[in-house]
């Protein structure tokens, strides 16, 4: 289906937080997802992904993560330079801000008009799919989706290390974790920590594996793969209709 764009923001610890939200044309009650960017914020790879999914019949609401590091708009380039913008900016953002600004966009979309009512979940890609495992800690979320999400196994995230292991039996809702087998980020033996963690916490999850590198959902790069990407995307699709289903009033 067709979809309209616009950029909104809300105010976190007194900082505008730009949000892009996008939703179907067609006037209805359709999940709330909160889509989380890689280290580059919204440029045009990570927008299109966000169309594609509200496409499919999402409310998608894509913050800024470093709002609280960068000027409104911010848009990292995918260069060595941006490589160490990107990180520098999370490098400055405690664990418990991404959390605040998680939960803040949770609330816009619990009260929009347009989602519907308990069908709320998180998508989010390398950092922003740590980010998204994070946010499945909220309650409201019944859903999240975490591609190849760095620094889960290892505590990697912002200025301190972070607890998501230690938490992840917090989470009520259904994961799906999406890796690249050839991804140096989240190596066999951290995605085998992340299974077992799971596992451990009685967690309700699914893991798919690609033979693809990390960013291989980023079309603009040498890593980008269409046919791993257009897999990836039907099973993000299918698990989030098939979770929401569950919640239907």
């Amino acid at each position: 289906m067709q979809v309209k764009r616009q950029n909104i923001s809300i105010l976190v610890d007194d900082n505008a937080m730009r949000i892009y939200l996008v939703s179907p044309d067609k006037v209805g009650k359709y999940p709330g997802i909160l889509f989380f960017s890689d280290i580059y914020q919204l440029g045009s790879p990570i927008t299109r992904l966000a169309d594609h999914l509200a496409g499919y019949g999402f409310v998608v609401a894509a913050p800024e993560i470093y709002h609280r590091q960068l000027p409104i708009g911010t848009v990292i380039e995918p260069t060595d330079i941006g490589k160490i913008q990107g990180n520098e900016a999370a490098r400055k953002t405690a664990t418990s801000e991404f959390d605040t600004s998680a939960n803040a966009v949770i609330d816009f979309l619990s009260q929009h008009d347009g989602v519907a009512s308990q069908q709320i979940g998180a998508m989010g890609f390398c950092i922003g799919g740590h980010l998204a495992c994070r946010a499945a800690f909220n309650p409201l979320v019944k859903a999240s989706v975490c591609v190849y999400p760095t620094g889960i196994h290892s505590g990697k995230l912002g200025r301190e290390k972070a607890d998501t292991l230690t938490r992840i039996s917090d989470i009520q809702g259904d994961l799906l974790l999406i890796f690249g087998t050839l991804d140096p980020h989240v190596p066999e033996d951290g995605r085998m920590t992340i299974k077992q963690a799971l596992e451990k916490a009685k967690v309700r999850h699914t893991i798919r594996e690609y033979e693809a590198n990390h960013t291989f959902m980023r079309d603009d790069g040498y890593r980008f793969d269409p046919v791993a990407t257009d897999h990836a995307m039907q099973e993000i699709i299918s698990f989030l209709q098939s979770t929401f289903n569950n919640y239907i009033d």
